[in-house]
This record gives structure tokens, C-alpha cells and sequence, in this order.
């Protein structure tokens, strides 16, 4: 994991020849992303000073030299004058590069280094954008093809690693992080839109556009997309390369399906160990770090005690230290805990704005951030994480209805009513009424009705300042998108790839490479996703039960109370407590203010008083305002 920068310059094309401009803006751009790479850095420009690709180099596979970037390799062709043809800076991990560089040495190549990068080239020389289809991985790459003249940038299929990027009639510029494109004057244009729709909706993405970003001229490259720039016509275009079939079925009995997804998860778990430095787990503990840390430990990778890091809130009714502890006594682990609290959320919040850029929902992010930098202080530069279990496999209380609308939509009435009465008798919050009857029958009819009370929403907020709205005239509807949903596949399929798991991914991402962490996520193996999407629903929500393979795959490896929980936390700090705070309720009066100076929200805010609520309470406007405040005004 590292920090990647490019810059392509239309003037050098013209005989404007100024290298030594070039290479110190390259250098400006890593020098933003130093955290993202505390062991090295590189710096490579072309002969006519048109290309420069920069690197930020946290070693994690190949310590050596022999693995630093911006990397060139001579050994993919053998035609005179092609020894230079490409170069790549790259970010992120190939988990399956030793079963590919197998592939590849039999196909006649041969590699310098033991690394993961020059393996990349290899393929990518091989089977050109076919090779994105043999990564399991996850992946942020530019490929400077000297030949064609043309760069080759492709983003991993869930959206782990970032790359973002500003184009116009003179540069075309990317990075890891936008702080690297500021650096070197790409403007910081607020998007007025996309703030309000976090504003009033919680959204810090747009599902219809997944390029757009909270600033008007950077773009991200989507998940699962390729990049190519052709530097003679100074132009790009985006391809998708990979989708989930969320319409495959498969007939695997329940034991067949269990079998199965143990042995891909198993196999993700095992290549994710694949390091030369010392990994760690996180352990929060939910079924998802627990069932990670079972597979570790059944690895026969690791001859030692695997070090695993928690954040526990005492007296907290959600804190989860009993679980933690419930792991730890079944399996040989180091574990180490930290309290997070409000003061140092106050002490720290702007640092953590400034490594996320963009907005976040809750005080979750402040929790996650100093798990990493625990692992960080323990010398730990690798951490498997449970992120993707619950959008792919329907861990969310949310998914219960959507299942039992597939259910009666299906005439399986008696199942519906056998299932409502199961989660009842757990205890297990979820919505049911008579709308979700009428969303049944009519899935189009709902997302059109859904869609327009967002809309309304939106321009009929009390906070919001009318002249604010109505400089967005006629973008009103823009980012507000509601799935039809006719099966749980569907909102887990629109959850996995259009809204929710790439946003907490980003927070991942920012959280661990601020504090020089690798992450690593055993369950966003594409093969084990694929399979999970083709299973029957009823695999996924059984019997009262959500996340029902997971839970059947891990019975006989994991403490039953574990296993069996019927509670659902979501990784939460005592944030209603927190801004109950009378520093905290400051410091967020304080952000309103911008805002109403800005002419943002209305004065009549500034009256009122702040609302505490709880990390995962839908409508949590004072945190927004806060998080907006301090990363807009």
C-alpha cells in the first residue's frame, strides 16, 4: 500500500521543455502523500518532460530495492529499442501474484524482483486490459506505455485503493489523494450540490455518478473501471471491466454452499496473509473479525500468536469488550485496546478531516483511526479487516424487510410470517407496515415515491438557506436515486457497488495510510462475492437469522456466543454521550456558524439547541454540520 502521482503536460508536446518545473511538481505531489508511504519515495519523468509518475512506498512485499517505483522493466520484449516501454506506480497488494508469475514464467517472462509490481507489468504486457480480470487484489495502477503513447490506470473492483484525477486543455493529473492535486493548483471548488445532499440525506457519494467527488474538478475513477489517455490526441476515456451477475442462481444444497464458502474464504484469508512484515487483525468483536481471526489462526501461514487490536468504550450499553474477550480465550492472540473519547475527538478532528477530505457520518471513523494507530505503535503494518460481510451477505437489520418482500412477492406466505415471527421473538428491530405490502407489488412505484421524498427533502429543508437551493437550480434531482427492488440481491447488488460499501472503504483506506497501515479485507475476494451473490436468499437471511451462511460456516470454529449474537453493533463509540459534551456542543455551535456565514444553513440554527445522537441515527444533522464546517468553510 502506497501513495501513488502522476502528471502529463500537453506543453512539453510544443517544445515548452521544463523538466526541473516538472519533476519539482511531482515532488510537491508525493511530498502530500508521505503517510502513505513513510519507506521511500521515486520520482520518473520521460525524455521529452511531457510524462511524470511519482511514488510513496510503504513495503509491505519485496523489501528490497529491487521492488521500489515508479518501476521500469526491459525484460517483456525483445525488440531493439523497447527496453524502456513501461513504467508504473502502482498502490496496493496483488494477493494472487505467485500463482501468476507461475503463469507468466511459463509463458517465457522473467522478473528481477519478488514483488508484486513487476508482476503487474508482466501481465499487463501479456494480456493488456485482460489482465485486469486475473487480479485478485486490491488496486490502484498507472501504466506509462512509451510506445503507444498512452497511460493505462485501473482501480480494483470494490474501490479499496483511490485514484483521483483533474483533467484540462493542458495536464491531465492523478493521485491517491485530491490533497496531492492541491499541491499543485488544482483548485479546491466546493460541489454545493453534493454537500447538500449530505447535508440533508447523510450521501457522500452520488450513486448515478460514481466520478463525482465533494470538489467540482476532480474526478474519481469508479471501481471496477480502467483508464486509458492517449497523449497525441490529449484525451481519456473510462471502461468498465468487471460486474456482478446478481441474476445467477446457484442449486447448491446448504451444506454444498457452507463447504464451499469456507474454502474461498479460507483461501482469501490465507493469500491476504501473504507479507513480508508482520500483520495484525482487527477484532471489534463482530461474527466478521472473528471469523477472520478463526481463519488466521487455522492458517498454517502464521507460526506465532497473531496480534489482533480492538476499540472498547467501558460502561458504553454497545461496547463489545465480553465478545472480544469471548475470542481471545478460544484462540492464541495478542490483543490490544484503546478508549477512544471526546476529547481527543476534539484534539483530532480536524487531522482527521484533512486525511479524509471528503465527509463522514459519524464519530465511527475517530474509533477506526485510532485502532490503526495502535496497530501503527505495535509495529504493525498489515491489518486484515472485516469490511464487505455485511453488504454482501445481508447483515444489516435493513435487509429483513426486503427479504420478506421477496417472499410474499413470491407467494411464499407462510415463510414471510414464519421469519416476521422469529425476528420478533429475537428482538430484532426492523420496519414492517402496510407500505411495505404496497413496495411488494409495486417495487418501480416505490423507488419513483422514495426517490421523490428525498427530493423534497432536499428543498424543503427548515436548516437550509433558500439562496443556497436556488443557485442549484435544476440540479435539484441530481445524486437522489432510489433501486428497484424486486429481490434481496438487488439492494445488496445496489449496497456492494453503487451506495454504501465504496464509501467505507474510503474511510479505511484514509484511516490506515494516515498512520502508515496496510489494510486488508478477506471478504472482498471477487470469487467469494460472485459465489455469495449466487446463492438463494434464504442462504443469506434464514430462520430469524441474518448473514445465515456466515453464521453456519463459522458454528463449529467460534464461541456459540459469537455465532448466535442477535444484537447487530456496527463498529459504534458512545457519540450521543459525546456531543452531549460541552466542549463538543461548542465546537459544533461553532461550525454552524461558518456555515450560516457562508449562507449555507439559516441564522435560526444558531438558536437552537444541538441534538445529540447516536453514530447510526439516520438524521444526525449536528454531526453534519460539523464535519461540514470544518471541511468547507
Amino acid at each position: 500500500m502506497c501513495g501513488i502521482a502522476g502528471i502529463i503536460n500537453k506543453a512539453a508536446q510544443a517544445g515548452i521543455d521544463d523538466k526541473s518545473a516538472l519533476l519539482q511538481n511531482i515532488r510537491k505531489m508525493t511530498d502530500a502523500l508521505a503517510h502513505r508511504g513513510p519507506d521511500g519515495e521515486g520520482h520518473w519523468l520521460n525524455e521529452t518532460g511531457s510524462v511524470a509518475l511519482g511514488h510513496r512506498r510503504l513495503s509491505i512485499i519485496d523489501l528490497t530495492d529491487a521492488g521500489a517505483q515508479p518501476m521500469q522493466r526491459s525484460l517483456f520484449s525483445s525488440i531493439a529499442g523497447e527496453e524502456k516501454r513501461y513504467t508504473i506506480t502502482y498502490n496496493g497488494e496483488i494477493y494472487n501474484y505467485i500463482e501468476l508469475k507461475d503463469e507468466l514464467y511459463s509463458h517465457g517472462y522473467r522478473f528481477h524482483s519478488k514483488s508484486d509490481t513487476e508482476v503487474i507489468l508482466a501481465a499487463y504486457d501479456f494480456w493488456e486490459e485482460e489482465c485486469l480480470q486475473k487480479f485478485d487484489g486490491m488496486f490502484a495502477f498507472a501504466i506509462w506505455d512509451a510506445k503507444k503513447r498512452k497511460l493505462f490506470a485501473a482501480r480494483d473492483r470494490f474501490g479499496e485503493k483511490p485514484f483521483y484525477f483533474y483533467f484540462d486543455e493542458a495536464h491531465f493529473l492523478f493521485a491517491s489523494e485530491m490533497k496531492a492535486l492541491w499541491t499543485v493548483g488544482v483548485e479546491r471548488i466546493t460541489d454545493n450540490k453534493m454537500l447538500l445532499n449530505y447535508l440533508v440525506l447523510g450521501y457522500v457519494q452520488n450513486a448515478n455518478d460514481k466520478e463525482q467527488t465533494f470538489y467540482e474538478n476532480i474526478y474519481s475513477l469508479p471501481p471496477a473501471h480502467f483508464l486509458q489517455f492517449n497523449l497525441d490526441i490529449f484525451d481519456y476515456e473510462v471502461h468498465p471491466y468487471w460486474k456482478i451477475d446478481k441474476e445467477l442462481t446457484s442449486d447448491l444444497t446448504a451444506d454444498q454452499a457452507v463447504e464451499k464458502f469456507n474454502k474461498l474464504f479460507a483461501q482469501s484469508v490465507s493469500r491476504r496473509l501473504r507479507s513480508d512484515v508482520e500483520t495484525g487483525s482487527s477484532l471489534s468483536g463482530g461474527l466478521d473479525s472473528s471469523a477472520i481471526v478463526a481463519n488466521v489462526f487455522q492458517s498454517q501461514l502464521l507460526n506465532r500468536s497473531q496480534q489482533t487490536f480492538s476499540a472498547v468504550f467501558p460502561g458504553f450499553v454497545k461496547d463489545e469488550s465480553k465478545y472480544i474477550e469471548s475470542a481471545i480465550h478460544k484462540f492464541p492472540v495478542s490483543n490490544y485496546q484503546v478508549t477512544p473519547n471526546v476529547n481527543g475527538l476534539i484534539q483530532e478532528f480536524e487531522k482527521i478531516c484533512r486525511h479524509q477530505e471528503e465527509p463522514f457520518q459519524s464519530s465511527s471513523i475517530y474509533a477506526q483511526y485510532k485502532v490503526f494507530e495502535l496497530a501503527k505503535q505495535h509495529d504493525i503494518k498489515v491489518m486484515l479487516d472485516g469490511q464487505g460481510a455485511d453488504e454482501t451477505l445481508a447483515g444489516y437489520n435493513k435487509y429483513i424487510h426486503w427479504y420478506l418482500q421477496q417472499l410474499i412477492s413470491r407467494k411464499m406466505y407462510k415463510e414471510a410470517m414464519l421469519e416476521k415471527s422469529i425476528f420478533r421473538r429475537n428482538n430484532t428491530p426492523f420496519r414492517w407496515g402496510f407500505g411495505n405490502y404496497l413496495a411488494t407489488y409495486l417495487p418501480a412505484h416505490t423507488a419513483i415515491h422514495l426517490e421523490s421524498k428525498e427530493y423534497n427533502r432536499v428543498v424543503k429543508h427548515p436548516d437550509i438557506n433558500k439562496d443556497f437551493i436556488n443557485t442549484l437550480h435544476g440540479r435539484e434531482w441530481e445524486g437522489i436515486h432510489k433501486p428497484i427492488i424486486t429481490k434481496l440481491n438487488d439492494i445488496l447488488f445496489f449496497n456492494t457497488t453503487s451506495l454504501g460499501l465504496e464509501e467505507l472503504l474510503r474511510f479505511a483506506d484514509r484511516n490506515s495510510m494516515a498512520n502508515g497501515v496496510e489494510v486488508r479485507l478477506p471478504f472482498l475476494n471477487h470469487q467469494l462475492v460472485e459465489f455469495i451473490f449466487s446463492l438463494p436468499a434464504n442462504f443469506k437471511i434464514h430462520k430469524g437469522w441474518t448473514k445465515w451462511l456466515l453464521r453456519k460456516a463459522m458454528a463449529k470454529k467460534l464461541p456459540s456466543e459469537i455465532v448466535w449474537r442477535k444484537d447487530k453493533v456496527g463498529y459504534e463509540p458512545p457519540q450521543k454521550q459525546w456531543m452531549q459534551d460541552e466542549a463538543m456542543t461548542e465546537y459544533i455551535h461553532e461550525a454552524k456558524k461558518k456555515l450560516v456565514k457562508k449562507g449555507v444553513l439559516n441564522k435560526e440554527v444558531l438558536s437552537r439547541a444541538i441534538v445529540p445522537a447516536g453514530a447510526h441515527v439516520a438524521d444526525n444533522f449536528d454531526w453534519r454540520y460539523l464535519c461540514a464546517g470544518q471541511l468547507f468553510c
